[in-house]
């Protein structure tokens, strides 16, 4: 019985500016590659709604901001109406079970390749260095770098795309500048050559991002703004030399104009004399930064219970757990066994394997 009275500490609940959630379990946002020529389909109906819960908090999978911003297959857009249209349905079952529901925007940059782009063009970036082809198996084609002059157009299409997100229903969006797309590849200086006032000090190469940052908070309030940033990661071969440098600049800057979150990725452990130890922490980011902050990358139950416990992060973000176990937050209460995830069908474009055929605690039982 006793076991049943302690407090799971990511089945608290939290208030998150205007929103209450019932728990700390938040759903990453993953790339799934099933919404057909970038359009969102009906099977994400049933997987969403899958993954809510009354309070819980959902970030749909990146979604590009234009037609130059893809460079996967079959990734989902927002810009335009008829994509606005095929998100709806899906926002409408997350919120009739209760959840609240962001929209993650999204531009790869150089992050692509002639066959995503239209006109099989050359994906844009902050530079003309290309992604070395064949990392992840994909063939990066090498991109063309933005004239200054086109910069206000990237702004503009991140803009529009809040606006379209908040049309469609969602109740915020999430700006993606983690992960080595456009955003993170103008903030790291292993990627942006720029002379202009888009590089060089930390201060230019973080004005782009920010730039974004201020026109979505114009566009749909502060209070449905969030942000991921990757400061301390290597995707795409985006890195900075002074990672904890650029992650506390950005997280007093984005505390500015006063978004609602700031959404970080842990760094990576690595092997220091046979140990594997975390050389960063996201601690100087979480004090620096004065709204809700959701930790993420590689969280597990336990891990998740003592980022809470220790006031380390407000919220968790969970992804191939999630994906796994549409139940999650459930089977943390219960300290149910979790399905496995199988990581040969993240991005296939079946609608159902891999995708909403993970069985809920009673369907396995």
């Amino acid at each position: 019985m006793a076991a049943n009275l302690t407090t799971i500490p990511l089945l608290t609940p939290y208030k998150m500016g205007n929103f209450n959630l019932s728990h700390r379990v938040v759903l990453a946002p993953l790339t799934r590659n099933r919404s057909y020529n970038n359009v969102p389909q009906p099977h994400a109906i049933l997987y969403y709604s899958q993954r809510t819960s009354n309070g819980g908090f959902l970030i749909a999978e990146a979604t590009g901001v234009s037609n130059t911003a893809q460079g996967y297959p079959e990734t989902p857009g927002i810009w335009t109406k008829e994509q606005v249209e095929a998100w709806k349905p899906i926002v409408e079952a997350v919120h009739d079970k209760g959840g609240i529901f962001f929209c993650q925007i999204w531009h790869v940059g150089r992050a692509s390749s002639y066959a995503f782009q239209p006109n099989g063009q050359a994906p844009i970036s902050c530079t003309d260095k290309g992604v070395t082809p064949g990392l992840d198996g994909m063939d990066w084609s090498p991109p063309r770098r933005l004239r200054t002059n086109e910069i206000p157009s990237i702004v503009n299409d991140f803009r529009l795309a809040a606006r379209n997100a908040i049309e469609a229903g969602f109740d915020g969006v999430e700006i993606h500048g983690a992960n080595g797309y456009l955003l993170d590849q103008f903030m790291k200086d292993k990627v942006n050559d720029r002379t202009d006032n888009y590089g060089g000090s930390l201060e230019n190469r973080c004005r782009f991002p920010l730039e974004i940052v201020e026109a979505v908070t114009n566009e749909i309030g502060a209070d449905r703004v969030g942000m991921r940033l990757s400061p301390y990661a290597n995707y795409m071969e985006a890195s900075d030399s002074n990672p904890e440098a650029l992650g506390i600049y950005m997280a007093n800057a984005v505390t500015k104009f006063g978004i609602l979150y700031l959404h970080v990725i842990e760094p990576r452990m690595i092997k220091i004399n046979d140990k594997y130890e975390t050389p960063h922490s996201l601690l100087p980011m979480r004090k620096a930064f004065k709204g809700t902050f959701i930790a993420a990358g590689g969280y597990n139950k336990e891990d998740g219970n003592k980022a809470i416990a220790d006031n380390y992060s407000d919220l968790v973000a969970f992804g191939r757990l999630f994906l796994a176990n549409p139940d999650l937050p459930r089977r943390f209460q219960l300290n149910a066994p979790l399905n496995k995830y199988n990581r040969n069908t993240f991005y296939i474009p079946d609608p159902v394997i891999g995708y909403t055929d993970y069985p809920f605690l009673e369907d396995s039982s």
